[in-house]
């Protein structure tokens, strides 16, 4: 019996295990640096790559869905990422 993954599930899984093997390595430079300083500036890195790392999945999954849900709906979805990315940035 095969199991059959959908393509935009493949793509969102794939960012996230990118996401995860980047915070893996960053984690393994701050411990190789062993300075305050520049775990601080590994770390700030990390900010750019979770927001892109969001919007992209997000992107993928959407476009994946675009038959089933409504314009309206879509939009909304990215209002929603929107506002928790400017929260964060906040």
């Amino acid at each position: 019996m095969f199991i059959i993954i959908e393509a935009a599930v493949l793509g969102m899984a794939l960012l996230r295990v990118l996401s995860g093997s980047i915070e893996i390595f960053a984690a393994i430079l701050m411990i190789k640096f062993n300075s305050v300083a520049k775990a601080l500036v590994v770390n700030s890195s990390l900010a750019l790559v979770g927001p892109i790392i969001l919007i992209l999945t997000t992107t993928i999954g959407v476009i994946g869905m675009a038959g089933n849900i409504s314009l309206g709906k879509i939009l909304w979805i990215f209002l929603g990422v929107s506002c928790i990315l400017i929260g964060v940035k906040s």
